[in-house]
């Protein structure tokens, strides 16, 4: 079996009027998306899953575009969940985001949870003008309580002007590399997230390398962007460490 094939479009652009217009909002399949209010000129859409995955051999994307003088927030309605299914095919989750100079777009979805037996290839990939706005967040919980987790590997790319400031990938789970439980990387921990922060000031102004609490780590880009990793015991420290770092850093 070849799986679910689907992709979510979203386009936003600045109406005139200091607003942001969605001429683009197509759901497809298991994802369905939801314009939601906004507020201060600002467009917000939450994405929904219609119904569960990605199983095996699902290849889902996202793709979000975002226009000069556009502001755009993307949420969703919940966590999505990573499980086996009859097709023995690795599942495929693409995010692919644009924002042009002067656009800013805030990504901030529920968490991945990568339930036993799955296998899962996340890959995200931003491409931001020179004065883009951006933050990103990204948060992976590693198996349901009491579970081992599936496998699970997230690629992230950002890049500004053309320039990349971000390019890592993590493995994680049953058949991943060595190491990935250690403590050079999770340390026994079973919730990891990050964030990525994207602002102009950043050229005059660079954020420095600092701890936030008791688990998030932020660290200076090359290039005007901040990038915070956390790890925590579960979703929940993850989440709180996450907002914590994202006040101390965030410009707006």
């Amino acid at each position: 079996m070849s799986g679910v094939r689907a992709t979510a479009r979203i386009g936003a652009r600045a109406d005139g009027r200091g607003g942001t217009s969605l001429p683009v909002l197509e759901s497809d399949g298991p994802l369905a998306l939801r314009r939601t209010r906004g507020a201060d000129g600002e467009a917000r859409v939450m994405l929904v899953g219609a119904m569960s995955g990605p199983l095996g051999g699902d290849r889902f994307a996202v793709e979000a575009d975002v226009g000069s003088g556009a502001r755009l927030h993307v949420g969703s309605a919940a966590a999505t969940i990573a499980l086996p299914g009859q097709a023995k095919d690795e599942a495929h989750y693409d995010v692919r985001l644009t924002v042009a100079d002067g656009g800013e777009l805030r990504w901030l979805p529920e968490q991945l949870i990568s339930a036993k037996g799955s296998e899962l290839f996340v890959a995200t990939r931003v491409e931001l003008g020179a004065d883009a706005r951006l933050v990103l967040r990204e948060e992976q919980v590693l198996g349901r309580v009491g579970e081992e987790p599936g496998r699970l590997t997230s690629r992230l790319t950002v890049r500004v002007a053309g320039r990349v400031v971000v390019d890592q990938e993590l493995a994680c789970g049953p058949g991943a590399p060595g190491g990935w439980d250690g403590p050079a990387v999770l340390a026994g921990y079973r919730a990891v997230g990050q964030l990525v922060v994207v602002r102009p000031e950043f050229r005059e102004a660079p954020t420095v390398a600092r701890s936030v609490g008791e688990h998030a780590r932020v660290m200076p880009l090359a290039g005007p962007a901040a990038l915070v990793t956390a790890v925590a015991p579960d979703a929940l420290r993850l989440r709180r460490a996450l907002d914590e770092a994202l006040a101390d850093v965030d410009i707006r």
